[in-house]
């Protein structure tokens, strides 16, 4: 927001040099973002403030001189309001009423009459023109010029244009209509406020007057507005039309409720000037008796200390507050260090009260207005002081740390995505809970973005393709986050959704170089990769062959933990480029496990391998069969492996030969060869018992 030093040194004395008043606004919460020349006009310069949203008071020349006069210790000069008045009464020509008081709690008006319309004296027109506004004419101009000096939007009426000379606040009527001073004609309902005369809408309150009652070049009688308008319906008002004002943007903020008498009393005074006339006596102020625009709180000095971290003058402090506009009443508690802080109107917005009675303002707000002042690069810095030890971290946070270390040890690459997608490619792979339908989102940024995630695999494959399309020879992916079931509902109140914590992964392409090894990423190896991870939490995985959607038929398989499906891999079905291997494992499944840390030492005697082959259905799968050698596993059996699974000539229909390789290693001697054979029939025999092909 652009402010003309020229028009800020009306008000308090600057330093000479810019860039040092420009330090001393960044360092009490105004930081300036430039400073410039207006064009055409040398003799001034113009800062860039940036002005955040809950400090509307600076949005004018007068709030950000208020501010200016207390960083630098200067005085304030207030402008003149009091206009020199005929005698007619002001209220022989205009009335003014409030229908609609929490939409409009506060209505002042003033009269001109006999004015001439015409251009703008140069110093009024230089004013407007420093921060990049056109000058229109005089009459309105000074509405201009009171809106950027005291941050009251008014509003000039021809006087005989309004019927029956009167301005209310109320509620549009069904079926009411308004052109706006834009040319664009609004159909208004009873939620928006308008400003209206005695027949017909002449303004939307807040946001912009009306066409048919502007000032023009013949107008001779001026009323101007200057009321209150309530944020939230000047906001409901702005958005509905698509209009975005100068006014709209400081009531949506919080304009200050008790400058409007002031203002239209300065700007009467001001057309008077300018464009000649009479202001007729006495001032129109009708408002809400039931409101009050002031907010009071407590400030405890010795907190003060404590909260800054820095000793602060009680002196200092007072005089910053009082500067500031805020009331301090020390009758309460007379040498306690506690006052009773008032907080001024411009700032009632900024202000909001504790929830529990008395409804005072949090005393953290007061603490920084002073600190503000103090200056937050004076005050030393320091580690707060944590009584007591830090908690442990919880399980599923060291689970899920341990599981990114190991892909990462495994050649993956961590990526990180949206929690939302469309309900297609939701509905395009497995899911861990079939059963729950996809959470829709209320207000989603576009339909490809609206449902919550069920599978952590859809956006990593949706990646990889990305990267395929690139060139990128191969992709080795994961993912660790959370994922959405719907927990159902408990009367009219849905539930929080289900959320456990998933690992995805994905995998494809060619990895090494000719002049090395290069190898093509299959199953096989996402398959490893998952049971390295299981292995490291000391969990063990069945594999189950599994028909899922998604996923190529005859190359997808469950994960199982203790007869519980807690994953799934497979081969994508649909293609592009190298094929895709995806897999995702619920983390929950891997706690509980019992990892060893033991180094154990490898025999020093010599092993004996066996292999054994022996025909099955073709059914039964290989995890069934290991697990059977696990329960089964004679003394010094140290590992096994499927070394080749054979189906054609001199096989029968519907079964496999599968031959499996065996290693035989004691720790104390040399076992010998018929040992390992007596071993090896008894483990054989039992496998043909329990699996050999019957057929």
């Amino acid at each position: 927001m652009e402010f003309s030093l020229a028009w800020l040194a009306d008000y308090v004395d600057l330093p000479a040099d810019p860039q040092e008043l420009a330090r001393r606004l960044t360092a009490a919460g105004l930081a300036v973002e430039g400073i410039t020349s207006p064009a055409g006009n040398t003799a001034d310069t113009v800062i860039d403030v940036d002005i955040t949203t809950n400090r509307p008071d600076c949005m004018n020349h007068f709030g950000l001189a208020r501010e200016i006069s207390v960083i630098l210790g200067h005085p304030l000069k207030r402008p003149d309001a009091c206009p020199e008045e005929g005698p007619e009464p002001v209220g022989d020509a205009l009335r003014v009423a409030i229908e609609d008081s929490e939409g409009c709690p506060r209505f002042a008006a003033r009269v001109v009459r006999g004015v001439r319309i015409g251009p703008s004296p140069e110093w009024l027109r230089l004013r407007l023109e420093s921060i990049g506004l056109r000058s229109i004419n005089n009459v309105v101009d000074v509405t201009n010029f009171l809106l950027w000096e005291l941050g009251q939007p008014l509003h000039a009426y021809d006087l005989e244009k309004l019927a029956g000379a009167t301005l209310m606040a109320r509620r549009a009527r069904a079926g009411e209509r308004l052109t706006t001073l834009d040319g664009q004609e609004r159909e208004l309902d009873p939620e928006i406020l308008v400003i209206a005369d005695a027949e017909r809408p002449v303004g939307l309150g807040g946001v912009m007057g009306g066409l048919d009652s502007e000032v023009t070049d013949a107008t001779r009688d001026v009323a101007i507005e200057g009321a209150h308008f309530d944020r939230r319906r000047v906001r409901a008002a702005a958005r509905r039309f698509g209009m975005h004002t100068d006014a709209s943007h400081r009531f949506e903020r919080g304009a200050d409720p008790e400058i409007c008498a002031e203002a239209v009393g300065r700007a009467a005074m001001l057309i008077a000037t300018v464009a000649g006339g009479t202001v007729l006596s006495g001032a129109l102020d009708e408002r809400d008796p039931g409101r009050s625009w002031h907010r009071h709180g407590r400030l405890d000095l010795a907190r003060l200390d404590a909260f800054a971290g820095a000793e602060i003058s009680a002196v200092d402090a007072e005089r910053w507050l009082t500067g500031l506009g805020f009331g301090i009443d020390r009758v309460e508690k007379p040498g306690s260090g506690i006052w009773r802080v008032t907080v001024p109107s411009w700032r009632y917005y900024d202000f909001q009260p504790r929830p529990e009675p008395p409804h005072e303002v949090y005393p953290q707000d007061l603490y920084e207005e002073v600190l503000r002042m103090y200056g937050f690069d004076r005050i030393p810095a320091a580690l707060p002081a944590i009584p007591g030890a830090d908690a442990p971290k919880p399980e599923y946070q060291i689970r899920r740390e341990r599981a990114r270390q190991q892909l990462a040890a495994s050649g993956y690459v961590e990526t990180v995505h949206f929690a939302f997608l469309d309900p297609a490619r939701d509905a395009a792979f497995p899911s861990l809970r079939p059963d729950a339908k996809p959470l829709r989102l209320a207000n989603p940024l576009s339909e490809q973005y609206s449902v919550l995630r069920r599978s952590l695999v859809p956006n990593l494959v949706e990646t990889a393709r990305f990267n395929q399309r690139r060139g990128l020879a191969a992709v080795r992916m994961f993912e660790v986050a959370t994922v959405f079931y719907e927990a159902g509902r408990s009367g009219e109140i849905p539930e929080i959704p289900d959320q456990p914590e998933h690992v995805g992964l994905v995998c494809g392409g060619r990895v090494g170089s000719p002049w090395q090894r290069e190898m093509d990423l299959d199953l096989f190896d996402l398959k490893g990769t998952i049971e390295a991870l299981a292995a490291d939490f000391g969990v063990h995985l069945e594999v189950r062959p599994a028909d899922l959607p998604g996923l190529l038929a005859g190359s997808a398989a469950e994960l199982v933990r203790d007869g519980k499906v807690v994953g799934w891999l497979g081969r994508v079905e649909e293609e592009e480029g190298y094929p895709l291997y995806v897999a995702e494992l619920a983390t929950a499944a891997l706690a509980g496990g019992n990892p060893s840390l033991a180094i154990v030492i490898p025999s020093r005697y010599p092993g004996i391998s066996a292999d054994f082959t022996f025909t099955h259905s073709l059914e039964t799968p290989w995890a069934e069969i290991d697990r059977a050698i696990r329960d089964l596993q004679p003394p010094d059996l140290v590992s096994w492996d499927l070394k080749v699974r054979y189906r054609g000539q001199g096989v029968p229909e519907g079964a496999v030969n599968t031959t499996i390789s065996f290693f035989y290693n004691a720790r104390e001697r040399s076992l010998t060869q018929e040992e390992v054979n007596a071993r090896q029939l008894g483990l054989q025999q039992e496998l043909e018992r329990r699996f050999g092909w019957k057929g």
